[in-house]
């Protein structure tokens, strides 16, 4: 190996090194990372081709990334809008580390990735954000929960056991949630245990127990954080859950809470990123409790179902937050321009198969109204296939055009 350097147009020098084993030649040092970002030169590559990395894919565009997109689906959502697909599993070690190869920075759209090729990849000099460390934590929710633990963030008491008989060991801890510790999403992996009559209904595997919490609202605050430590919140966000398959229904912007809760919320959000030193983006969910408490619930280290109105009532959107964070730029203005409800768009239950959309004219002739489409081809029960946007001047209204709208657009095969 040698190396050698010349001037360029600008007069800045590029120095290069070339590999005598593989004849690769590979610039060390020259333009910096802002003038490859701007050149469109920047190769982002995302762990995850759905509807997240679509969304991304779109505020990449705007900041000229060259993408490349890793997912198991040959017909995966992000498949024609990157500029370079890989269909493969990201949980596999050799497909992610040959894939994180091709990149200058590594990013996720779902967590349940290869975490040693991540790190491998990292100490190999690819930006990976967020970075293993905090992913290898937060893909555990009981890693996740002895981390809050050990940083005093308060969250709700809870046991780990490892299989249903350690349940009914502890049968007094119940009522509880029981959470798979791996592999849990989009409201799979999670059950709840009333009482002992419950436990056969459970996991027989690893898990969390986590107490029932008595609550007032579920909150969720996405935070952002770059390597420079700029840190930004967006307005904490209040969620209600569908009560059958544990999923968004409502998500209302901005939540009907105190200045004073406001201010707390956020302020937790901080420490929680701060805490995993975590470059990128946080969504933290969060309980409010009956007596005025807020508990962080779970965290998802990458843009998140509850921010996902960003991108029609905020300055900026989650998407591209996040990769303004990890390409450390300055983060962008996150205010409301405009209050919202976001509306969960799922596959109609008894239908699967190739997509069908019902209602759509309808929907569109509602001023305020956006309709965000997954790219999805095919549906199942509840799979999520999209979401609305209702933005107006007050929740309130927002609500009342949701309401009407909840029903009309469908998703069948």
């Amino acid at each position: 190996m040698f190396t050698f350097g010349f001037l360029n147009a600008t007069a800045a020098v590029n120095i290069y090194y070339f590999n005598l084993n593989t004849g690769d030649l590979i610039l060390v040092s020259g333009q910096s990372k802002k003038e490859k970002y701007m050149k469109g030169e920047t190769r982002l590559g995302i762990l995850g081709g759905g509807q997240l990395g679509r969304m991304l894919l779109q505020a990449g565009i705007d900041l000229n990334l060259y993408t490349l997109i890793l997912d198991p689906d040959p017909d995966a959502p992000c498949k024609h809008l990157c500029q370079e697909f890989y269909q493969g599993s990201f949980a596999n070690f050799d497909t992610v580390y040959r894939f994180g190869k091709k990149c200058d920075v590594l990013t996720i759209e779902i967590e349940h990735v290869n975490v040693d090729a991540l790190f491998k990849l990292q100490a190999e000099g690819i930006q990976v954000y967020p970075q293993p460390e905090a992913i290898l934590t937060i893909q555990d929710k009981g890693l996740q929960k002895q981390f809050y633990e050990e940083k005093n963030i308060p969250s709700a008491d809870f046991l780990i056991v490892q299989n249903q008989a350690e349940i009914k060991e502890n049968a007094g801890f119940l009522p509880a949630f029981q959470k798979l510790r791996k592999s849990g999403y989009d409201g799979r992996g999670v059950v709840r245990l009333a009482g002992v009559a419950d436990i056969e209904k459970g996991f027989d595997a690893p898990s969390v127990l986590e107490k029932y919490v008595d609550y007032e609202k579920e909150l969720a605050v996405i935070c952002a954080r770059n390597a420079s430590g700029q840190v930004a919140c967006f307005p904490v966000v209040e969620l209600s859950f569908h009560p059958e398959h544990n999923m968004v229904d409502y998500l209302f912007s901005p939540a009907a809470i105190s200045p004073d809760l406001e201010q707390a919320a956020q302020e937790l959000a901080q420490n929680v990123i701060s805490s995993f030193n975590l470059v990128g983006l946080l969504a933290v969910e969060m309980f409010l409790t009956r007596d005025g408490k807020l508990l962080v619930n779970e965290v998802a280290p990458r843009p998140h179902n509850s921010g996902h109105h960003t991108y029609k009532a905020n300055y900026t959107s989650q998407f591209e937050q996040h990769l303004r964070a990890i390409l450390n730029l300055p983060l962008g203005n996150t205010g409301l321009h405009s209050a919202a409800v976001m509306l969960n768009l799922l596959g109609e239950a008894n239908f699967t198969g190739e997509a069908v959309y019902e209602g759509a004219d309808e929907v569109l002739a509602v001023p305020g109204v956006t309709l965000h489409l997954y790219g999805k081809k095919y549906t199942r029960p509840f799979r999520k296939m999209g979401h609305l946007t209702i933005t107006a001047a007050t929740v309130s209204e927002a609500r009342e055009k949701a309401d009407h709208l909840k029903n009309i657009v469908k998703v069948k095969a």
